[in-house]
Order: structure tokens, then C-alpha cells, then sequence
């Protein structure tokens, strides 16, 4: 990684490209600090930290606590992500959607506009609920539809205004916009979570006691983390022989190839997805301020994630069940979107390929949906494995951080991705050099 980007720094256009990524983030940090105008932001994040305790610090750890802090960034990029999801899931509902997906860079950009718009009108509903649900609360000095609105436009231009960074970063700088002010964001946090942990563990111990955890924490967070590597990078390579031609008097293919099958199709969609469901009654919970007594209780605190894994209450634990049966159904799900059997077949049969053993057509469809079965299951199960480990300790040990598996395997993710769109990068500025001499 580190020759990577010290190859990457001696070509000029990439400095400035990094040069820009940086400017950027920098601008969405201290957008994140700022207050919203005639609001009094420290009120309601005491309220937000009353009431919504930890049970929230998937959605604090996207935002990089500007939620938390109710900023005039305070929903980033979660309207953007989540209208981003809303129409993938309705590309398969929808045939028009699906004719734009495959229709080529030209559908992919019409298809980018309907997510902007959908960007638009839920970070102005997001924006209406949180005011009204604020005002009703006696939070909001003067309460009454100027306030209101303020709220309304001021976190939905900071929401729109991320959403544009994030695209200037895609367009002007390295990787993916939305995925490096996503993880910018993650990263935020955890010097805060560390300290945390510190509080929580070593601070007035003894030395041996201080060791032992630093070791556990340490232990834990690599490992995690080199789970997480392993989980992203992991194929199956399905061999791929393409058949001779003459043609001019010369002989085309005949060459062999692979066709590799990520064992982590979903990446980490699937545990987005599971989170954001079980969330949804919780946030329904607080705003009509449900009771939490008796059955409903039970299942209130069973799908709050910070409950999983108590001593206390093992019987709330059966939300974690219910979570890893959702992550193996979107990974299933997710991976049917991205990931299309006979479309493959039918390229690989154009270009006159074969699986060596299986004839083309419906039979090599069949062959690609077994691998696929069993694949995905794998790759479930290890992002299961990778979201539990932080869930376990936070629960058992009471180690309450922002950053969990899900923060985990996204800076892998993106770090990876973005590592590869460097080095690719830099290898096409030598090329050209070259041939320009």
C-alpha cells in the first residue's frame, strides 16, 4: 500500500487529484461542526444522547457524529446511501429500471439522476420528521413552520451539498465520492471509541490488568480487521476455454481463461440492509413514543443491537439471531442483482467460451447457480462471523463503540478499492509516458 501511494505521488495529475480528495474531506469535517442557525444544537444532541443511548452508532459512525451533534451536516450521506439501496431493490420490481441498469454508461447516468431526486426528497422528509419530532419535544425555541422550515432547508442542503461532494471526488479526485466521505466519516470516530475503551478498561487499573486488555483490544481490532481483508479478497476462479478460429490465415483463441466469483459478492450490503430494518421500529418507537412494557418491551430491546450479547438478558439476544437470518437472505438477495447466471452464459457463449465439462447454455447456467449457492452461503457466514466479534464484545464487555464489523469491512473495502484505482492509475500515466517518448 505504502509503495503504492509513494509510486502515485511522483506523477503530477495524481498529486492533484489527492490534493483534491483532501480539500474535500477537510470541507465535509468542518461542515459536520457547524450549527444549524437559531437552533440550539447542544439541547438537542443531550436529548439525542438521552435518548437514543448507543442504539444508534451505526448511523453515528456514517455521519461521523454530526447526527449526534445535529451540524448542518447532521444527515451526510445516510439520504444518499439509503436512495441508493431504494433503487437497486426497485430495479427488479421495475422493468424500465432494470432496461436503464443494462442499457450501458447512458442508462447508468439517467439512473444516477433518479438517485439524486430520491436523494432530495427523502433528506427533505428526514428533515420535516426530525423538526417536527424536535418541536413537539420543546425543543425548538419558537416553535412554528419558520422554524421548521429553516431546519428543513438547512439539513437538506447540507444533505444535497455532501451528495455533490461526494460526486466532485468521483469526477476529480481517487475512488468512489460517497465511499471515501463514508469512511472519512467512520474513521472520525475512532480516535473518540478508542479513548472509550481506555476509560472503560485500563484507566485506573493495575499495569498487568492494563496489558492484558490493551492485548485483547488489539487482538480483536487486527484480527477483525485482517478477517475482513481476507473476506473481500477471496474468489472462486471458474476456469473458461474459449475455442480456435482461423481467420486470415492466422489462428484466434484458444486461449484459457478464469471467470472469478468473489466469495463476498454482497460486500457489505447485506448487514446495511439487516441494520437498517431492525432499526426501522426503533425509530417508529421514539417518535410516537411507543410503550415499553410487556411483549412490545421484549421485542424493542430484543432488536436493539446494544442489547445483543448481555449477560443480563441473553433472551434479547434473539434479535442476533433474527440479524444473521437477514444477512444470509440479502446476501442471496443482493447478489442475485449483481450477479446474473445467464447474462455470463451468454457472453461466454458470443465469444465462443466454455466451462471445460459443462456444455453451454442452460446447463452452464445451472453450473454457475451451484457455484453460487454454496459461494454466497460462505461469504454470508464469514460477514456474519466479521459483524458479530465487535457485537459479542460490546455486549458481554460493555465495550460501547461507534465502529463495529460493518465500519470494519467498509474501510477494508474502500481502502482496498481505492488502492487498486491508484495503482491502476499509476500504471496507465507510465504507459503513457512511455509512448509519448
Amino acid at each position: 500500500m505504502f509503495e503504492t501511494l509513494r509510486n502515485a505521488l511522483k506523477v503530477k495529475d495524481i498529486r492533484k487529484r489527492l490534493l483534491f480528495t483532501l480539500v474535500v474531506l477537510i470541507i465535509c469535517r468542518l461542515g459536520s461542526q457547524l450549527p444549524i442557525p437559531g437552533i440550539d444544537t447542544d439541547t438537542i444532541s443531550q436529548y439525542l444522547n438521552s435518548l437514543l443511548g448507543d442504539s444508534f452508532n451505526l448511523l453515528n459512525s456514517f455521519t461521523g457524529g454530526s447526527f449526534e451533534s445535529m451540524s448542518l451536516f447532521a444527515l451526510n450521506v445516510t439520504p444518499y446511501i439509503t436512495a441508493s439501496i431504494i433503487i437497486q431493490l426497485l430495479t427488479i420490481a421495475i422493468p424500465a429500471l432494470e432496461e436503464l441498469y443494462r442499457d450501458g454508461e447512458d442508462g447508468r447516468k439517467k439512473i444516477n439522476n433518479i438517485t439524486r431526486f430520491v436523494t432530495l426528497g427523502l433528506s427533505v422528509l428526514e428533515s420535516a420528521g426530525l423538526a417536527i419530532g424536535f418541536g413537539k419535544q420543546g425543543l425548538l425555541s419558537n416553535y412554528g413552520p419558520l422554524i421548521v422550515m429553516e431546519m428543513i432547508v438547512c439539513l437538506t442542503a447540507g444533505s444535497v451539498f455532501v451528495m455533490w461532494l461526494g460526486e466532485q471526488i468521483t469526477d476529480k479526485g481517487v475512488g468512489n465520492g460517497i465511499s471515501i466521505i463514508l469512511l472519512c466519516n467512520i474513521v472520525s470516530r475512532m480516535p473518540n471509541d478508542l479513548y472509550n475503551l481506555y476509560q472503560k478498561f485500563m484507566e485506573g487499573k493495575q499495569i498487568s490488568n492494563v496489558i492484558i486488555a490493551g492485548v485483547i483490544i488489539f487482538i480483536v481490532i487486527i484480527g477483525t480487521i485482517i478477517l475482513t481483508i481476507i473476506l473481500n479478497d477471496a474468489e472462486r476462479r471458474i476456469p473458461v476455454q474459449y475455442s480456435r478460429k482461423i481467420q486470415g490465415g492466422s489462428q484466434l483463441g484458444g486461449l484459457g481463461s478464469t471467470l472469478p466469483v468473489k466469495v463476498n459478492t454482497a460486500n457489505v450490503m447485506p448487514i446495511i440492509f439487516s441494520s437498517s430494518l431492525l432499526q426501522f421500529p426503533l425509530v417508529i418507537k421514539q417518535l410516537i413514543g411507543a410503550d415499553s412494557k410487556g411483549a412490545a418491551g421484549f421485542i424493542f430491546n430484543a432488536l436493539n443491537q446494544s442489547n445483543w450479547c448481555n449477560p443480563d438478558h441473553w433472551n434479547w439476544s434473539i434479535g442476533l439471531i433474527v440479524y444473521l437470518v437477514l444477512n444470509v437472505i440479502f446476501a442471496y438477495f443482493y447478489t442475485s442483482i449483481t450477479f446474473n447466471p445467464l447474462e455470463i452464459s451468454n457472453n461466454m457463449k458470443k465469444q465462443g467460451g466454455y466451462i471445460p465439462g459443462i456444455r453451454p447454455g442452460k446447463a452452464t447456467v445451472d453450473y454457475l447457480n451451484s457455484i453460487l449457492t454454496y459461494i454466497i452461503f460462505i461469504g454470508a457466514v464469514g460477514l456474519c462471523i466479521v459483524a458479530v466479534i465487535p457485537i459479542f464484545f460490546n455486549g458481554y464487555f460493555g465495550a460501547n463503540v461507534s465502529f463495529g464489523g460493518t465500519s470494519i469491512i467498509i474501510i477494508a473495502g474502500v481502502v482496498l478499492e481505492t488502492m487498486k484505482q491508484i495503482e491502476s492509475q499509476t500504471l496507465v500515466r507510465q504507459y503513457t509516458g512511455f509512448l509519448t517518448e
